[in-house]
């Protein structure tokens, strides 16, 4: 099936949800009464009227170029396609920063769409006036990026050095009262979390773990944080561990631990990293709690994400830590 929008040629990927474009994809939905239900059945749950439309058409405008979507049967290449139109949308209403490669591509399915009176967001150090801040080591580089933009996904800190640091250089750890004060929004992932998987058949190996999760929590207005450390540059692994090439990937979420994941490259150990962290939305709740874990060879409190089966915890050590002082 192809699809022919016909829009004005738009310098800016920006879209529109009103006007000649929603024109032209009831113009077509018209013409193909078979994708209406289809169409209208990727909508999310939160999406406004002006998100959605926007959405739909980058959906419409780009399924030519995965010919192996056929609508009403789910399939990798449907499932790339709304990830990438949740990360354009993500980005264009609720201001949310990717990977630039990431950006250049939506960008590129969107040229021609055109939003009306899209957001307009700036930075904190924008608003600020604030400068850039002195070279630091790389993954002390990640802990600012992510202090300064919240909404950062897939932070790369390919340490160096994962070394002691100083004991002045960390705080006692998570405010007082942070457990509960997250426990609402994880009380929401959860669900959205448990929806998504029953959709998906139920949890298992061939999952695409990572997009699952991610799509979740962005459903929830918020963003993961990957950061990648090299498994060589890793103390305190267990001794059972005699392979030393590949990453290791940590994932977070506010600040709060939900997985570890080892991998031969960035994508295998995120992959692993999703599907531990999935593996806690399997019972009947999730929990926030300040848990003791091993970080550049001391001891901290720290946030985790736990299910409700009362165990012996031992986490692996920390690739980051965001409770620490300003260096």
């Amino acid at each position: 099936m192809k699809l022919k929008l016909r829009l004005e040629s738009c310098k800016s990927p920006q879209v529109m949800a009103e006007g000649r474009g929603a024109d032209i994809v009831s113009e077509f939905l018209s013409q193909n009464p078979h994708l209406v239900n289809w169409v209208e059945s990727l909508r999310g749950l939160c999406e406004t009227n002006k998100q959605w439309h926007a959405r739909r058409e980058f959906v419409l405008r780009n399924m030519e170029a995965f010919p192996t979507i056929q609508p009403g049967t789910p399939s990798p290449s449907l499932d790339r396609l709304l990830s990438l139109s949740m990360v354009w949308a993500n980005h264009v209403f609720l201001g949310c920063r990717y990977p630039q490669p990431v950006m250049d591509k939506v960008n590129e399915m969107a040229e021609g769409i055109t939003v009306i009176e899209a957001p307009e967001r700036k930075t904190r150090d924008e608003i600020m006036g604030k400068t850039k801040r002195p070279a630091v080591s790389a993954l002390d580089a990640d802990y600012q990026g992510k202090k300064a933009k919240p909404n950062d996904t897939d932070v790369k800190a390919h340490a160096k050095s994962v070394g002691r640091p100083a004991a002045s250089a960390l705080k006692s750890g998570p405010p007082p009262g942070a457990p509960a004060e997250h426990q609402p929004f994880f009380n929401r992932l959860y669900k959205a979390v448990a929806w998504k998987l029953v959709s998906a058949g139920g949890f298992g190996p061939n999952l695409e773990h990572f997009e699952i999760l991610r799509s979740c929590v962005e459903s929830c207005k918020a963003s993961l944080s990957c950061v990648f450390v090299p498994l060589k540059d890793i103390p305190d692994l267990p001794v059972v561990r005699t392979q030393k090439e590949g990453q290791v990937c940590e994932l977070r979420c506010h600040n709060v631990y939900i997985g570890t994941g080892y991998g031969r490259d960035d994508c295998a150990a995120r992959a692993m990293a999703s599907k531990e962290a999935l593996k806690v939305f399997q019972g009947h709740k999730v929990t926030v709690k300040v848990c003791r874990r091993r970080f550049r060879g001391r001891d901290v409190d720290d946030l985790v994400l736990l299910d409700e089966q009362s165990r012996s915890q031992v986490f692996p050590p920390a690739l980051s830590y965001p409770f620490q002082e300003d260096q």
